[in-house]
């Protein structure tokens, strides 16, 4: 298959309407090629003139471990063109920076998970494009989780920097679609394109989603595999917890963990809790010692979510339950166990940050409801899934 960077290099007619215009590239580390050549070098050599790049979260260069670590504005070395942050002093682009070009082509390896906030960034640059009437064009990359929907829909007034709009969780959607969405959504007055992908099969094993002969290159520090990338839209929320989710491991955000619980009865509690919500995955009690972040040089008892190997069932795996089940474990076992974070969470004030990463308090007071069961969640979640996929349905390009 190819990506919309490979095709746009490929093909002399794709890139016709962009000769004599200054383009603009809003990039991260996976922004390459098939051969691994960054988008901004393959695109210079292929003639075009590139006159400004845009970083989002974590920086163009990916060097920014946490969240809420800015980056700066900087000139490249290389090429002396200017490097605006989306996620420094701004995370809207200004009137300074969007003068800068005349199509901003946009090359994210998306999570395929609302809170990753590549796609609320997408968003901004579409709002400010209408705005100074500049294009964009996404050059579209796959949804490495594929097609699934899971997850309570964001409420309104609970948008956020990782909270772009009304969609659940898993919303199975390529940024390329995203931007078709964003534009109806928000009524947008803006020129857009997508170049799209060639031979994307979100459905067939073993990628399901990421073709299995591309090499797999960090859009995030923390997002080092597909297996990641399969269960973050449930670990996630574990960053509005007190639990760890292996920042500081190798295995970011595939386990849970504290020094304080008892992983193994965790996982008999799940399993008595809702058998079905484990389908799709295996779960594994571990001890892991995180080298930074919470509980830093502390030895934890965790759980390993495995979405790989012969156990992992693509259609099955439903990650956010799976994590939700760990909450309603704990809660259940520890009843007064902190559970909840309470801090500025993506510079959201005055909410709790497990509700801004669920867009809405729902999961946090099933979680907390002692007489609330499974069964209470899927029926507040289910319509939510259902009226997506309708909904979706229109901004399907594969």
């Amino acid at each position: 298959m190819k990506f919309g960077i490979d095709r746009l290099l490929a093909d002399p007619a794709l890139r016709a309407p962009l000769e004599g215009k200054r383009v603009a590239l809003l990039a991260h580390p996976a922004s390459v090629t098939a051969d691994l050549t960054h988008s901004v070098d393959a695109l210079i050599a292929a003639g075009l003139t590139v006159t400004a790049m845009f970083g989002p979260q974590h920086g163009v260069r990916g060097d920014l471990q946490d969240n809420m670590v800015e980056s700066p504005d900087f000139t490249d070395p290389t090429y002396g063109m200017p490097v605006f942050s989306l996620y420094g002093e701004v995370r809207k682009p200004t009137g300074q920076s969007m003068s800068t070009f005349d199509v901003m082509l946009v090359d994210l390896q998306d999570l395929g998970t609302r809170i990753y906030t590549f796609i609320t960034t997408l968003r901004y640059v579409l709002e400010a494009a209408a705005e100074h009437g500049k294009t964009v064009w996404v050059l579209d990359r796959p949804n490495p989780i594929g097609r699934p929907i899971e997850g309570l829909t964001l409420l309104p007034g609970w948008e956020s920097f990782v909270g772009a709009g009304p969609m659940p969780m898993r919303h199975g959607l390529t940024m390329g679609e995203l931007g078709h969405w964003f534009i109806d959504l928000l009524k947008l007055d803006v020129e857009y394109r997508v170049i799209e992908m060639e031979g994307w099969q979100p459905d067939v094993a073993p990628g399901f989603g990421w073709p299995s002969d591309r090499v797999w290159i960090n859009p995030s520090p923390n997002a080092p595999n597909v297996m990641m990338a399969r269960a973050y839209p449930g670990t996630v929320m574990l960053e509005g917890t007190t639990l760890s989710e292996g920042r500081g491991t190798t295995r970011p955000l595939e386990l849970f963990g504290a020094p304080d619980i008892d992983a193994r009865a965790v996982v008999v509690e799940m399993r008595r809790l809702a058998p079905e919500w484990l389908d799709g995955c295996q779960l594994r009690d571990i001890w892991f010692e995180p080298t930074f972040h919470k509980h830093v040089k502390t030895l934890c008892n965790g759980v390993h979510i495995h979405a790989e190997g012969p156990g992992y069932h693509h259609a099955a795996f439903r990650p956010w339950r799976v994590q939700a089940l760990a909450f309603k474990a704990i809660r259940g076992l520890y009843p007064d166990y902190d559970l909840w974070r309470d801090f500025p969470y993506e510079y959201a004030f005055g909410k709790l940050p497990i509700d801004v990463i669920n867009g809405g308090p729902g999961l946090r007071e099933w979680t907390d409801d002692s007489a609330a069961t499974p069964r209470d969640l899927d029926a507040m979640t289910q319509p939510d899934e259902a009226d997506w996929a309708e909904s979706r349905a229109r901004f399907l390009l594969y």
